[in-house]
């Protein structure tokens, strides 16, 4: 009696096995399969990839920081003219009737 039960209880062990190691098959298929689907509809959405995002993303900052540095450059270059006087064109005052004379040609820059 003893070894009979012994085999039965061999078989029901070697059957949980192989019914384990097919489930982990089957999952694994499932798994194989869902991400080709999920890669095929992605791809068909034309979505971006991650690492393509983050490399734009690091562009755009680039480009902020830099339109930034320029923005401040500007505002100091005009910040200079204005302290200059700004100097008419010779063609421009004798239109309106005014002598050239370079003394009447300087005024100050407009804002």
């Amino acid at each position: 009696m003893t070894q009979t039960s012994n085999r039965f209880f061999d078989e029901m062990a070697r059957l949980m096995n192989d019914a384990a190691g097919v489930a982990q098959g089957v999952r694994r298929e499932f798994d194989t399969l869902f991400r080709a689907q999920a890669e095929r509809i992605l791809r068909e959405l034309d979505v971006v990839q991650r690492e393509e995002f983050e490399a734009v993303k690091e562009m755009a900052r680039l480009a902020r920081e830099e339109n930034d540095a320029l923005k401040a450059r500007i505002e100091t270059l005009e910040a200079k003219l204005s302290d200059k006087p700004v100097r008419k064109p010779a063609k421009a005052a004798a239109r309106k009737g005014k002598a050239t004379d370079d003394a009447a040609d300087i005024e100050p820059a407009a804002d």
